[in-house]
C-alpha cells in the first residue's frame, strides 16, 4: 500500500486531518454549536460552485465561502445570544441555496460532485502542502489558546469577567474551523467533515473525564479511525470518506456497549 505515491499523500492527510477536525471540534461541541460543521460544509459547496463557474480554483472559493459563512455565524450569534443555535441554522439555509441555485451553472458535474463526498486519493502535492499548513495553524491555536478555548466552552460570561478577549477569540475560533472545513471539504468532502468533528468528541466524551482528556481522546480517536478506514477502503475498495465516519460510529457503538457492560458488571 505505502508503494503508491497518492496512498502516501492520503495518510498524511489523514493523519493531520484526523487530529486536527475532532480538536477543532471539541469546543465546538462543547458550545453547542455541533451543527456549525454541516453550516459550513454546505456553505463551502456554494464556494465551490462558484469556483468552477468562475474558472478559479474551487478549493480557494470554498475557503472564501466558509470564513464568510464563519463570520456570519459569529456576527448572528451576537444578536441571537440565547439563540445561537439560530446562527448556524441561519447559514446552513444560506449555503444550502446558493449551493443548490449555483451548481445548476458549473460546466462540469463531476468536478463539483466529487467535493461532496470527497476525493482524498487523489489530493495533489499542492494540496497536501496546504492541508498541512492549515492544520498546523489550527493545532497551534488550539494549543496556544487552550485557556480561552477551555473558559468559553463552558461560560462565555464568565470567560469575559476573568479578561479572556472572547468577541476576538470567539471570531479567530471561528476562522479556523473555517479553514479546516475548506481544507477537509476536498478531501473527506463536505457531506463527510462535519461528522468528522462531532463523532470522535462523542466517543470522547464517553471516557474523558476532563477537558484535556476529552481532546487528547478526540484527537486520538479520530486519527485511528480516519487511517483505519483509509486502509480499509484501499483493501476492500470502499469510499475513504464515508468508511471512516463509519468506522468512528462503530467505535462510539463499541464504548456505548462497553459501559453498558460494565455496569451490569458493577450492579
Amino acid at each position: 500500500m505505502l508503494q503508491y505515491v497518492f496512498m502516501q499523500r492520503s495518510l498524511l492527510v489523514g493523519l493531520m486531518l484526523g487530529i486536527v477536525i475532532p480538536l477543532v471540534g471539541v469546543t465546538v461541541v462543547l458550545k453547542r454549536l455541533s451543527m456549525i460543521g454541516d453550516a459550513l460544509s454546505h456553505t463551502s459547496l456554494a464556494g465551490v460552485a462558484g469556483g468552477l463557474i468562475g474558472g478559479i480554483s474551487p478549493v480557494a472559493g470554498a475557503v472564501v465561502a466558509c470564513l464568510a459563512g464563519a463570520l456570519c455565524i459569529e456576527g448572528i450569534r451576537r444578536r441571537f445570544r440565547d439563540q445561537s443555535e439560530l446562527a448556524v441554522a441561519i447559514v446552513m439555509a444560506t449555503g444550502i441555496g446558493l449551493a443548490g441555485v449555483l451548481s445548476g451553472f458549473v460546466p462540469n458535474a463531476s468536478s463539483f460532485n466529487s467535493f461532496m463526498f470527497g476525493s482524498i486519493l487523489t489530493v495533489s502535492r499542492e494540496e497536501t502542502v496546504t492541508i498541512v499548513v492549515v492544520s498546523a495553524i489550527a493545532v497551534a491555536f488550539c494549543l496556544l489558546a487552550r485557556r480561552e478555548l477551555f473558559l468559553m466552552s463552558f461560560d462565555e460570561r464568565h470567560a469575559r469577567t476573568v479578561g479572556v478577549p472572547v468577541g476576538l477569540a470567539n471570531v479567530a475560533f471561528v476562522i479556523v474551523v473555517a479553514l479546516v472545513v475548506a481544507v477537509a471539504a476536498r478531501t473527506v468532502g463536505s457531506l463527510i467533515v462535519s461528522s468528522m468533528m462531532v463523532v470522535p468528541v462523542a466517543c470522547a466524551l464517553q471516557l474523558a473525564r476532563s477537558w484535556k482528556q476529552t481532546c487528547i481522546l478526540a484527537s486520538g480517536i479520530g486519527l485511528l479511525t480516519t487511517l483505519g478506514g483509509l486502509v480499509i477502503s484501499f483493501y476492500v475498495g470502499l469510499k475513504p470518506g464515508g468508511t471512516i465516519v463509519l468506522l468512528a460510529v462503530v467505535v462510539l457503538l463499541l464504548i456505548f456497549a462497553a459501559k453498558a457492560v460494565a455496569a451490569r458488571v458493577a450492579k
